[in-house]
Order: C-alpha cells, then structure tokens, then sequence
C-alpha cells in the first residue's frame, strides 16, 4: 500500500479529531509567530514528498528521496543566521524551505518543484539532479551524501578564523559565522564522518578556533540496516573537545530550544558541538523503496503513529498559537498549491544536449586583483641569502620550495595544509621554512588523514583561500579520492558553477626512486586523476619548468577556479646529473617570478625530425638521455615534455610534432589506463603519423634492485626508436 497516502490520510482524521500522539507541552523561548511559520515549513515538506512521488509515478519527476520525518530540521535553520553555510543531510528541505524565510524575494516551492522535474530552469543545479542547494541560501548542494561532506565542513569552520586574519579578496562568510552540517545517523558510522568529526575535535583540542555545528538526525536505520539504540549517544557524547546536545525532533519547541542553545555555544565559544536530534523516517528510504520488505508492518505503523506534523499540530494547539482547524487549513492549502505549482513546472524546459549537461564542469572565470609579483623588498626579507643562490643552478625540490614562496608572497590567500609539511618541511624538504616564512595558520601540519587534509582544502576555498594541500604520496590519495572526484570536481556541476572549489593540490608521485619505495611510496597510476571531469593534472620533469608550471597552476586555480592537480615526480627532486655522473645537467636557474608554461603548452627539446618523443615526468628524463645516444647513432629526434597530463594539451602536441616522421610515446604509467591510451587514440584519430608506445607493465613497483625493471628506461628508449627509424627507412 502506498504509505504516503496512509500517512496523509492519518494526518487529516487525527487532527480532526483531536487524536493526538503524547508528549510534553511546549516549553521554550519560541514564539507563536515562528512556531506557525515552522509549521508552515513543515507541511510545505511534506506536500513537496507527496507531490515528487506524483510526478516520478507520472513520468515527470525523477528520482525521490524525502525528508518526511525530518521536519524538526526547520527548527534548526530557525535557529541560525542564513549567512551560517550549511552543509545539508539529502532529507533537510524542511531546513531549506525554513531558511528561505529568512532571505527576501525566494520563491521555495516553485524553485524545489523545478529542481524535481530536473528542468534546466532550476536556479541551483540546473537540471542536472534533485538537489538541496541554494546560493542565496549559503548552502552548497550537495547530492546523496553519505559523509562526504564532513570534511569539507571541517575546513570550512577553520577557514572562518583564518580569512578574519588574512582577509581573501574573495572571502564570503562573516566572521561570527559558524557552520552547519548534518546528516544520518547511519552516514555518522561512515569512515569519512568518524575522521572529519576528529578532525574537528583535534583542532578544537589544540584551541585552535573550529565554529562547527554538527547535527546528527537520528531515525534509527539506513535504508533497512538498523541503528542499535543508544549508538549515537554513547559514541558521541563524551568525545573530547565535542560538546553533546540532544532534542526530540518531533517536539519543534524542544528542537528550537535546543537548536539555539547548540548554536549560541558555537557561535560565542567557537568550538565544535554536535546536536543529537530524534527523528523518524516515513515511507522508507527512497524511491520505490518498501519498508515492509525489511520492517514488520506494526513497526512501520508505529513509526507513522509518531508522524512530527502531528506532534507539530498539538503543540501548537496547547499552545493556543493555532487551533486544529487552522493547522488542518495550513495543511490542505499547501498541499493544494503545491499541485498547482506541480503542473506549471513539469512543462519547464530540461537538459537536452552533451554541451547543456557539460556546460557547468568548467566554472566560471572570476575577477581577480591584479598582482604584480611577490615585491622585491619582501622577496629580500624572505630569502635573504636565498637570493644569490636563484641564480645558480639548483635541483627540483628547491626550485619548487622557492616558486611555492613567492606565491605566497604574492597571493596572501594561499594556505598550505599537509602531512609534516611545517615544522618538518615536508618528507622531502619541499616546504622547508615556509612555516617560519608564512606562520602556521597558512602552513598547517594536519594529523595523518588524507580526506581531513582534502576536505581543510575544500572547505577553504568555498570561503575565498587559496588553499595548496599535499598528499605525501600518490599511493596515498587512494584514501580520499572521492573528495575530489565525489565533492570537488561535482560542486561546479551540481551548482551551475555557482559554488567552487578552487585548489592546488600537490602530490609527490610516480616511480624511480632507487632507495626507498615499494608500491607505496612508488605509484605510477594516475588514472583516477584523469578520470574526473574537470579536473586539471599537472607534471614537470625538470625543476624551471616546476616552477613555471606551479604557478600557472595557481593562476588556473585563483582565476578560473579550477581543481588542480600538481603532480611532482618523486625521483627528479634531487636529480643532479642527465648524462654522466657530475655533469649537473638536470639542474636549473630559477626562473624569473612572472615567468609561466601556460595551460595546455607543451616543451620541446631539440628540432630533429627523424622521430619525436612525446613523454613526461621521469619519461622526459630518460627520453632526454636517449635523446643524445639516438643523436650518436645518426637519429634526430626531439623530446615534447606534455607538462599537462589531463586534459592532454591536443593542439600544441600535435603541432609539434607535426614536422616529424614517426612518434614514439614513453609512458611511465601502466599499460593500462595508462596516459599512453589516450595518446594513442589522439594520434590514431588526429594525425597521419605512424606512432608506437612504451609503456610501463601492469604491476606494482618493487623495493630493491628491481625497483625501475618494470618500467621504461633510456636503454629501451634507444632501442626502440633505432628500430622505428630504420624500420621506416
């Protein structure tokens, strides 16, 4: 049986008859005119349930998950500012529809229904999902998540102490703000939400300033696996740093009081709290779902005995803020009005075209105060003896520890957060004094959590920083990839570019290191890089172009707020010598500061025609070896170092190798799905050149003596081209 309509027809005979469920008398400091104007929330989130689950039977609504249950979170916003960002619970539009009170000119109802037929007219996403989300709001949509949106709430409520220093040019929330989060209890177990809720209490431990509000909603099951009673209270009411509130969600005079409480300790103590509020789920999880598959018929009534706008409808009664007629009128209006609206909106225009969904991957340009350099009197204090060392040849990881100091110089928005990048200077000394240069609220040592480090960036720059975090290694980025791939990459989507995630990501990555590895240290995939849409993955091979690159790199990150990707090859960052021992051929100048590669640029090396050698990273340094050894056995070859792995710089590739006879593609990353396909594929399609590759085997990387066998090397380079050139003669 439809539970819905059970549900509605309960709500419509128990309030005119009186039959209400028991509870407490309203008590606390709500008035009557927002308790209406919260109930009012309340049963406009119920119609918007009712009629979503019409129109997807219709054919014109498309994929439901509801927030019956959970109106007590129209409560919650009523206790907030509508500049406090909130980072919602998929089940919160009563929360939405709540705050939109608070904002002059919103039209919820019609805004919601569009979002439901997936019209291109949806002022949040588009077309692209049913989601919650609204700029004017100072909420960021977020989709079905199960968690993942906790770390970035993290950063957000660091970011608020950080921007009231530094003051960004692009800098949006106040700051007295405080940030909300919520979501299920079941999500609370999530592996994300554990590490993201102790990061938080990490942060507020050391007294460092984390105006957080987390808010648990709990119905006591996700989807048909059960909560064990007592599970959200015993695990977070006595964590340190955390401090526990709970309410009855059916009781929104509770749920108010409650709410304000939790928010004023955030907002005047500016530490983290975590409100626990009841709640209950009504007609099952999503979609089709139904409950009475895995819940007995007498629990499932039981649950809808306990219906909030019922307990709503009472409370307001013993209050004699608003008779049951009245409540009934409330009800039936807006349900009424919501299938009026319903029929206007589903004739709304929808996505249609590739280029129409794709439309918002990229975001949108932003203006920018001109900059012109990191300032010669700063870059004297800063480096001091540093200076004289610029013009002398140097290895890669100074290069980029220098070009990472100017731009901090230059852009005082630019925070960096990492794994020992502080004190310690990075494993590899990266980030030497930086710390000491900049301070530690802009160069954050982190505890060992990848998604934490993901989400502080994240959080960041929805609040107008720069933030540059670092993955120790790639290996590592494993443990959090869907911070990029699930929340970075998707926000601009899923938000008509309104909301952003601009960031610089480092990683130190890829294979060769001789003395210290094994497949984690050493990891030559970068495929789940490339295969996010949006997404831009940076690699230099040599030190100069490190630090040309890095700085376009962050001019694609503060302009076009784009989601970088900087990838730095381990092996190369003490890399001396290119032929012989003592030659010092891989060392270089430091390039002047307004010196950048720009985005989708290759670099090429030499102008022989005879064969050309596109690589990358390590692969540019074996090809420049063999380069030299082909050039004694009578081939002219040139080497085009990509500098940009995704997306692949097409044009300037093809144009540079246009003049040659044959392409030989060196490819440190694995046969499979390795940059080598999409090269391949390029080339095959694009060009009339004859094209072979060399690619890495489909293994792991070894420690010890085997640490390079599985993958190219200049020896392999050598052999392989005479064979194409002489192939070809």
């Amino acid at each position: 049986m439809d539970r819905a309509q059970i549900v509605h027809d309960n709500f419509l005979r128990r309030v005119a008859d009186g039959d209400f469920p028991s509870g407490r008398p309203p008590s606390g400091p709500l008035d009557d005119d927002l308790a209406v104007s919260i109930f009012r929330s309340a049963c406009l989130t119920r119609a918007l349930d009712r009629t979503s689950r019409t129109m997807q039977a219709a054919g014109q609504g498309f994929y439901t998950i509801g927030s019956s249950g959970h109106e007590g979170m129209a409560a919650v916003a009523a206790a907030l500012r509508p500049s406090d960002m909130a980072f919602l619970h998929y089940r919160d539009a009563a929360f939405q529809i709540q705050r939109s009170k608070q904002v002059p000119g919103q039209t919820i109802t019609w805004d919601m229904l569009l979002s439901f037929a997936c019209s291109a007219e949806d002022p949040i996403s588009g077309g692209r999902h049913k989601v919650l989300g609204s700029s004017a709001l100072t909420i960021p949509p977020q989709t079905s998540t199960i968690a993942s949106h906790l770390p970035k709430a993290v950063g957000a409520a660091y970011s608020i102490g950080l921007a009231a220093r530094i003051k960004p040019e692009h800098q949006t929330l106040a700051i007295d703000s405080i940030i909300l989060c919520s979501f299920g209890d079941a999500s609370a177990n999530h592996s994300t939400a554990q590490g993201a809720i102790n990061t938080a209490c990490w942060t507020a431990y050391q007294k460092v300033p984390m105006p957080l509000l987390l808010v648990c909603e709990d119905n006591g099951i996700g989807i048909s696996t059960k909560t064990p009673d007592g599970w959200i209270a015993n695990s977070f009411a006595n964590r340190p740093g955390l401090k526990y509130f709970a309410c009855d969600g059916l009781d929104f005079y509770d749920t108010y009081h409650v709410a304000s409480q939790a928010v004023d300790y955030v907002r005047t103590r500016r530490k983290p709290a975590f409100l626990h509020v009841r709640t209950v789920r009504l007609y099952g999880h999503a979609g089709a779902d139904v409950p009475t598959t895995y819940l007995s018929k007498s629990e499932v009534e039981a649950e809808e005995a306990q219906d909030p706008l019922l307990h709503s409808a009472r409370l307001l009664a013993e209050a004699s803020a608003l008779p049951r007629d009245q409540a009934l009128k409330i009800y039936t209006a807006t349900a009424a009005r919501v299938e009026r609206v319903a029929v206007q909106a589903v004739t709304r225009p929808r996505l249609e075209t590739a280029s129409d969904v794709m439309a918002s991957i990229i975001p949108p340009p932003r203006k920018c105060r001109a900059t012109n350099g990191p300032s010669p009197e700063a870059r004297k204090e800063i480096f001091g003896p540093d200076l004289a060392a610029m013009q002398q040849p140097q290895i890669m990881s100074r290069l980029i520890n220098w070009a990472l100091t100017d731009l901090m110089l230059e852009h005082g928005e630019i925070a960096m957060m990492g794994e020992d990048i502080g004190r310690k200077g990075g494993v590899y000394g990266v980030t030497q004094k930086l710390s000491q240069r900049f301070g530690r609220a802009r160069v954050i040592d982190t505890l060992l959590d990848e998604q934490a480090i993901l989400g502080l960036g994240l959080g960041m720059g929805q609040n107008g920083l720069l933030p540059i975090p670092e993955i120790q290694f790639l290996a590592y980025l494993h443990n959090a990839e869907d911070q990029l791939r699930g929340e970075g990459a998707t926000l601009p989507f899923f938000s008509n570019g309104q909301f952003t995630n601009p960031m610089v990501l480092r990683i130190a990555g890829l294979g060769y290191q001789k003395g210290f590895g094994g497949h984690f240290h050493n990891d030559n995939s970068v495929a789940v890089l490339r295969d996010i849409p949006g997404l831009i993955l940076c690699c230099p091979s040599n030190g100069p172009d490190a630090a040309r690159l890095l700085r376009e790199c962050v001019r694609l990150a503060r302009e076009e707020q784009r989601l970088v990707v900087f990838l730095e090859p381990i092996a190369l960052y003490p890399m001396r010598d290119l032929h012989q021992p003592g030659d010092n051929g891989w060392l270089g100048s430091y390039p002047e500061p307004d010196e950048r590669i720009g985005f989708g640029q290759v670099t090429t090396h030499g102008v022989g025609q005879d064969l050309a050698i596109v690589s990358f990273g390590n692969g540019a340094y074996l090809a420049r070896q063999a380069q030299q050894r082909l050039a004694d056995d009578g081939v002219a070859a040139r080497v085009i170092d990509l500098n940009w792995l995704s997306p692949l710089p097409d044009a300037a590739l093809l144009e540079a190798a246009t003049p040659c006879k044959q392409v030989l593609i060196v490819d440190e990353t694995r046969k499979t799905g390795g940059i080598a396909d999409a090269l391949m594929a390029l080339f095959t399609e694009c060009s009339q050149l004859p094209h072979h590759r060399i690619s890495a085997q489909d293994s792991f990387i070894p420690t010890g003596p085997a640490y390079a066998a599985t993958m190219p090397s200049a020896d392999e380079i050598v052999r392989v081209a005479v064979e194409l050139v002489q192939g070809a003669a």
